[in-house]
């Protein structure tokens, strides 16, 4: 067996386009029938065909879901959010964590958790 994709429901779909594709360089792969496929795998669903198909409303800021990405530049990942193109809905603001490494989270328009830290491979076996 093996995992293809990641399916998060979105309000409007054009919207999450732009902000995955300027945030974090997704691009559209395909689009079917309120889904978009985007790289790295991401779907992007349209929250009225989840509640057509599914028979129930979706909850934003459940936390109960996060999408994780790395950057190296998690300064300019800020400041994109910062730019006034989004409404920006910190969990946690830009931290630094013992050892050095950054990590930030917020919510996309949906409601959807992110996380973006600093590479990992960085901080693992220094001394």
């Amino acid at each position: 067996m093996k995992l293809k994709n990641i399916l998060i429901v979105v309000d409007n779909i054009e919207e999450s386009i732009h902000f995955y594709n300027e945030l974090f360089g997704l691009n559209v792969i395909s689009r079917q029938e309120g889904n978009v496929i985007m790289s790295e795998g991401l779907v992007l669903q349209d929250a009225g065909i989840w509640k057509e198909s599914m028979q129930i409303q979706t909850i934003p800021y459940n936390n109960m879901t996060e999408l994780y990405f790395e950057d190296n530049d998690i300064e300019g990942v800020v400041k994109k959010l910062e730019s006034g193109r989004y409404e920006v809905r910190y969990a946690t603001a830009l931290t630094e964590l013992d050892g050095g490494q950054k990590l930030v989270r917020f919510y996309d328009q949906s409601g959807n958790l992110i996380e973006v830290r600093t590479p990992w491979d960085k901080f693992v076996n220094r001394e």
